[in-house]
């Protein structure tokens, strides 16, 4: 192994001619020429004895040189560009159209939760495969006093993982996972630990908030803060309507809705047909269902499109866009409304609405996605048909909705029964 030989200065001493201990006021200092690394590694003995440091150098001596021959390095990347450089690899799969921008969100979202928990000056190079044994006794610990689920930090952990994996092909840490503690196996039969939703009572309360809400904040539309109060207010009840995941309704544009009439027995019903594009749904594909609308979409795209035409006629003809391809859930049409603003007016619809004991429960804006599910679960629809409308698979309709309410068990009861004369008989 080529060596970069010593040249003392008189106050300096060798150790195996290529490193060196000298003195920085009372303590004993370590230098060595790393030749692949073409820098020197240098840090403090912490003594003050001259044999003890001598000691100490050849020990450390021998540890750089055996880190040398087994192919590692001495220099680390700090934890925080380990993750820069891991969303940046991300952004280009973005850009690629391997992943969607919501996935992205996820991602960077799990990765500061790690940062936070590791330390963002730590050295990749430092950390061993138990160095986050702990970290989902961290994560329950929230200071926001947030309930973090199970499946939550299983997900985060994935994403750590993954991305531990790629800095390992890269050479610029030891592992390639971490080993977090095993979780107890989640019961998904149990009632309590199905998906947070509400009751049919609530809704019909927040429904009500939500029209006044709107209404309210209509009364002086020009002012920023009620726009997007406003705004907000249409996201949440269409969510409600839709079910639609976050990233996908966030990014949802003019020309992904279509407003149509359609008759049964001779009576008209406004239906909407809603497109979700695969580059921003969560599972990559594209998917078309119908809901009834009773003027949701119709009042948005009154209030929107003259606002958006005369913004228009503010921007240069370069930067002008056309009224389809605008987003639908936004001021200018081009940056949708902030997660912040929907958690900011969702908690304060869920006060109006008078919604109890959301200390205890696990309520969050998703919470409408589940309760639209359970909805369609509810009304006799097959898991594949609710799988198709909700963009998931049958399997998770079927473990995580398709026993969770008294409603549906009764129906199953009932199942394969008709009555006649009085009496229950099978069919």
């Amino acid at each position: 192994m080529p060596t970069k030989k010593v040249k003392l200065n008189g106050t300096e001493i060798a150790i195996y001619n290529d490193a060196i201990i000298y003195k920085r006021g009372e303590y004993w200092q370590f230098r060595l020429w790393l030749t692949k690394e073409r820098k020197y590694a240098r840090f403090s003995l912490q003594t003050r004895n001259e044999s003890l440091a001598r000691n100490k150098a050849e020990l450390h001596y021998h540890e750089l040189r055996a880190l040398e021959l087994s192919g590692k390095t001495y220099y680390s990347k700090t934890t925080k560009e380990g993750v820069r450089l891991y969303l940046e690899q991300r952004e280009k799969d973005l850009e690629a159209g391997l992943i969607v921008k919501g996935r992205l969100s996820t991602i960077k979202t799990h990765l500061e939760h790690y940062l936070d928990f590791i330390g963002r000056d730590t050295k990749l190079k430092e950390l061993d495969a138990i160095s986050c044994e702990n970290y989902f006794h961290t994560r329950s610990k929230s200071k926001k006093k947030e309930t973090i689920s199970q499946t939550t930090v299983e997900n985060e952990q994935s994403t750590i993982n993954a991305m531990m994996g790629w800095l390992h092909k890269r050479k610029e840490t030891y592992i390639d996972k971490f080993e977090f503690k095993k979780f107890k196996r989640i019961d998904r039969g149990l009632e309590d630990l199905r998906r947070s939703s509400f009751t049919d009572e609530e809704i019909a309360n927040i429904n009500n908030v939500l029209d006044s809400y709107i209404a309210e904040g209509k009364k002086a539309i020009n002012e920023k803060e009620n726009l997007i109060k406003v705004l907000t207010g249409y996201y949440l009840i269409i969510s409600l309507m839709t079910g639609m995941r976050r990233g996908e309704q966030k990014q949802l544009r003019w020309q992904d809705y279509e407003e149509f009439e359609h008759k049964v027995d001779g009576k008209g019903y406004n239906l909407v047909k809603i497109t979700v594009r695969g580059d921003t749904s969560k599972v990559g594909k594209t998917r078309k269902f119908v809901e009834k609308d009773i003027g949701y979409f119709e009042d948005l795209f009154k209030l929107q499109y003259p606002r958006f035409t005369e913004l228009q006629k503010l921007l240069a003809k370069e930067e002008q866009i056309k009224f389809a391809d605008a987003l639908i859930f936004s001021v200018n049409g081009v940056k949708p409304i902030t997660d912040r603003a929907i958690a900011y007016h969702f908690d304060k619809v869920l006060e109006l609405a008078e919604v109890k004991n959301l200390d205890k429960r696990n309520i969050v804006p998703y919470s409408f996605r589940h309760y639209y599910i359970t909805q369609k679960v509810n009304s006799g629809l097959a898991p594949t048909a609710v799988a198709e409308i909700a963009g998931t698979s049958t399997t998770q309709i079927e473990n995580t909705y398709y026993h969770t309410t008294d409603a549906k068990m009764i129906a199953n009861a009932f199942a394969g029964y008709v009555i006649k004369d009085g009496l229950l008989i099978p069919k």
